[in-house]
C-alpha cells in the first residue's frame, strides 16, 4: 500500500507485534507476589496507561514496542501500522499523550 512494502515485512511486523502482546499480557495476569521489582514497575506503567476506552481489550503502546521487540520505532513502523490500521487489524486510541493501539 505504501512505501511498498511486500506482504512479508508487514507479517514479521506483525509478528514482532504479536510478541510485545503475549509478553505484556504474559506480566499482566502473573500473581504480584511472584513479580520482581522490575517487573512490578512494568505493571504499574501497564495499569496507568489504560484508560475506559481501552478497558477489556488488549492494547500496546511504543514503549512496548522498544521493550519486548527489536523493532525499531521509525517512519517504516508508523507506516505499517497505517497499514494496519486501514485493514481493520488495530484501532488508536489517542488521550494523555499516548498513542494506544488496539488489537481489533
Amino acid at each position: 500500500m505504501k512505501s511498498r512494502l511486500t506482504y512479508c515485512q508487514i507479517n514479521d511486523i506483525i509478528k514482532e507485534i504479536n510478541k510485545a502482546v503475549v509478553s505484556k499480557y504474559k506480566i499482566m495476569h502473573q500473581p504480584k507476589a511472584s513479580m520482581s521489582s522490575v517487573k512490578r514497575n512494568l505493571y504499574q506503567r501497564f495499569i496507568n496507561e489504560e484508560t475506559k476506552d481501552t478497558k477489556g481489550h488488549h492494547f500496546i503502546v511504543e514503549a512496548d514496542i522498544k521493550e519486548f521487540t527489536a523493532l525499531k520505532v521509525d517512519k517504516r513502523f508508523y507506516v505499517i501500522m497505517h497499514i494496519l490500521r486501514h485493514c481493520h487489524r488495530l484501532s488508536e486510541v489517542r488521550g494523555g499523550g499516548l498513542t494506544r493501539y488496539v488489537i481489533t
